[in-house]
């Protein structure tokens, strides 16, 4: 399938593309600013389906919104037309076709010209209200208030905030492609309006403060919640605005002579991850603990765990190497230690259901 697409180059153009290119069967006919009208007209010519993301919405001069959001959208569907192609259109409107300002009358004008191209042609046109999307490749200070907080904040800038109370919609824009890659398979009939989401509300002080606890994490070590729904999108969004010199950052390490202890990363509610060393010989451990649980994992070398029941003095023993990986873990009410049986240095990777606490370690030493 051949898709043509307008604002090619633009932020939610280039995600398509990329996403097009990802699969089989799909070849994207770029339309930019620079192009012109033999170039709209060839591509009109030979698409299969249109994707209409070209418009303007920061411009210097009102009238541009007409010229760039209306008047291009009429003359795509002329040259659709012309060349007898009734292939379906997808368009990215807005929220502020909604509203009577002028970027959101000339949104409207351009769902108009779709809607008579639709009547003419008898192809499907999808008529996309979208939020404000965000996500990877946004540009700061013109796609949205998310592009512009992320930038900044990843780079020490301060950000301005006139109304911290006020609700923003969002929308990510891996779901914005997912839509409009389900519109390419299944475009439906006539013009409609379609609906692209989840679409996600949060006052814009509760943003700002959202993606500067993403900039903390690096010196707090506590992670965000950031597997599900907005906050994820919202940190997929922030990292892609780190540069390159921001790509690594260092971590606590503690040293004596049994080894390091290294943490990583903490959690909220999932505990922290770390990882140790031990020379060869070297015990380590040799406590209980009466809630906490671990998890070992050796990454090299090889390890011989131990355990000690409180109560009943039983005894169990487990040996485990990095070339078979095998997870051990300890137990409320067993002593533990772990011991370096190889002739190189051990590497275990470490994980405890809880952050560890100074005043209230759950960690008492204990013979094994």
């Amino acid at each position: 399938m051949k898709v043509l697409v307008t604002g090619a180059d633009g932020f939610i153009g280039q995600n398509l593309r990329v996403a097009l290119a990802e699969r089989e069967g799909f070849e994207a006919l770029p339309i930019t600013r620079a192009s012109g009208d033999a170039e709209l007209a060839e591509a009109a010519a030979a698409a299969d389906a249109v994707i209409h993301l070209a418009g303007i919405n920061r411009p210097q001069d009102p009238a541009e919104f007409t010229a760039g959001n209306a008047d291009f959208t009429a003359t795509l569907c002329t040259a659709l037309l012309e060349a007898g192609r009734a292939v379906p259109v997808a368009f990215a409107s807005s929220i502020q076709a909604e509203r009577d300002n002028p970027y959101g009358t000339s949104k409207r004008a351009a769902e108009g010209h779709l809607r008579r191209y639709a009547e003419a042609s008898g192809a499907a046109v999808g008529l996309y209200r979208f939020a404000n999307v965000f996500g990877k490749w946004s540009r700061p200070n013109y796609n949205s208030a998310v592009a512009t907080f992320c930038h900044n904040i990843a780079r020490g800038l301060p950000i301005r905030i006139d109304d911290p109370s006020a609700e923003v919609r969002l929308v990510y824009i891996d779901d914005v492609v997912a839509e409009l890659l389900r519109f390419l398979g299944d475009p439906g009939q006539g013009a409609a309006l379609r609906d692209a989401g989840p679409v996600h509300s949060i006052a814009v002080g509760e943003l700002a403060r959202q993606i500067e606890a993403f900039r903390d994490v690096r010196s707090t070590l506590v992670s965000e919640r950031v597997g599900t729904g907005l906050v994820r999108a919202l940190y997929a969004t922030y990292v892609s605005f780190l540069p390159p010199e921001a790509f690594s950052y260092g971590v606590p390490k503690y040293g004596d002579a049994r080894g390091v202890f290294v943490e990583m990363l903490k959690t909220p509610d999932c505990g922290q991850f770390s990882f140790f060393t031990a020379h060869p010989g070297i015990t380590r451990g040799g406590h209980y603990h009466h809630t906490k649980t671990e998890k070992f994992l050796v990454i090299r070398g090889r390890a011989r765990y131990r355990f000690r029941h409180l109560l009943t003095d039983e005894t169990f023993e487990v040996e485990s190497a990095g070339e078979e990986p095998l997870v051990v873990e300890t137990i409320p009410g067993w002593a533990h230690d772990i011991t370096n049986i190889g002739d190189d240095e051990l590497v275990v990777m470490l994980w405890a259901n809880e952050i560890f606490d100074r005043q209230k370690p759950d960690t008492v030493a204990s013979r094994v």
